[in-house]
């Protein structure tokens, strides 16, 4: 078991999609672990280290919003971009009038989660430090109380950035709302964990100068229940299915 933190975050829209409804996106009442778990590496991440999700709270009452978006249909190709850093000529340009596509969506609005996460050493890079766990720690703990990040954290979609996060030391479950404490224990059936690479964020030719990584993935699921406004992610995590 890692070093420990608890964390609320606040935002105004999050989409946290179901992956079985392929032509719009439509979200799941609450997050993933693994959209979470994409959030804190926005703060901070290292190859040496992995978040885990152990608990989340629902503070606010579940509304959903039905909203359109232009989206593009196409991605920028890495091999094009790595041509063109290398002089070699190549495009990696998408033109949105050519590639544009109007969807349907419907995605959460005025959320409020409480998080309780660890981090765990991989075994890559600096790990074997003897001070390793607690660098990273101490890194993490003041890049979440100072709100310093690398890229824009978001809730599920990049669009939908995270409107506050505050580090706390306990949950404050009285501000639970009234309508998730009637819900009592609500069944939220099977929903995705996370994506899990086959290569496990370490390099298949072995080179960390030179990556290359796996584009094989599979969606790992669990069943979880959220009691009370709390999802208990570390007591579910033991029945994961691939």
């Amino acid at each position: 078991m890692g070093y420990g933190f608890k964390i609320v975050v606040e935002g105004d829209y999050a989409c946290f999609t179901r992956p079985e409804l392929k032509v719009e996106r439509v979200s799941y009442d609450v997050p993933s672990p693994g959209a979470l778990e994409g959030m804190l590496k926005s703060y901070y991440w290292k190859p040496a280290i992995r978040y885990v999700i152990d608990k989340i709270i629902v503070f606010q009452k579940i509304e959903f919003a039905s909203i359109r978006r232009n989206e593009v249909k196409n991605k920028v190709l890495y091999s094009v971009v790595k041509s063109q850093m290398r002089g070699k000529g190549g495009d990696p340009s998408i033109y949105t009038s050519e590639n544009r596509s109007q969807r349907a969506s419907m995605v959460l609005k005025n959320v409020k989660y409480g998080i309780e996460f660890h981090f765990e050493l991989t075994g890559f890079k600096d790990s074997e430090e003897e001070d390793g766990e607690k660098k990273h720690y101490n890194i993490i703990k003041r890049r979440l109380e100072k709100g310093q990040f690398f890229r824009t954290p978001c809730l599920g979609c990049c669009e939908f950035p995270v409107k506050r996060l505050e580090l706390v030391k306990e949950f404050d479950e009285n501000m639970i709302s009234t309508d998730i404490l009637n819900a009592g224990d609500v069944d939220l059936g099977f929903m995705v964990y996370k994506v899990a690479f086959s290569d496990k964020g370490e390099p298949i030719n072995g080179d960390w100068e030179n990556p290359k990584f796996s584009d094989r993935a599979d969606s790992i699921y669990y069943h979880p229940h959220m009691v009370s406004g709390v999802i208990d992610v570390k007591k579910y995590r033991e029945e994961l299915k691939c």
